[in-house]
């Protein structure tokens, strides 16, 4: 029962990133759309700094499940973040 908490918890994590990078492309980006915005932001080498700033919703889920007294899934956003935190370093280096 665990696992499957933790896994809501990992895809919880993963689509709040997403979430997260799609606000950051619209309130950061320089284009029309956000294509266009992601798109600028590779060209210009800031698509990973904006992939760390939308990561930050995964902040407020993991105090919510805390919150709720819900670790397994805190521990799986734990575990989306970490996943998106290697992501961007092998992204930024590579």
């Amino acid at each position: 029962m665990e696992t499957k908490e933790t896994i809501i918890g990992i895809v919880i994590g993963i689509i709040a990133s997403a979430i997260g990078l799609t606000l950051s492309l619209l309130f950061f980006g320089t284009g029309d759309s956000i294509s266009d915005s992601l798109s600028i932001a590779i060209a210009q080498g800031v698509f990973t700094k904006l992939v760390s700033i939308g990561a930050l919703l995964n902040l407020g889920a993991f105090f919510l499940f805390i919150n709720t007294n819900k670790e397994a899934r805190a521990k799986g956003v734990l575990i989306a973040t970490i996943v998106v935190a290697l992501i961007t370093i092998i992204i930024r280096f590579t």
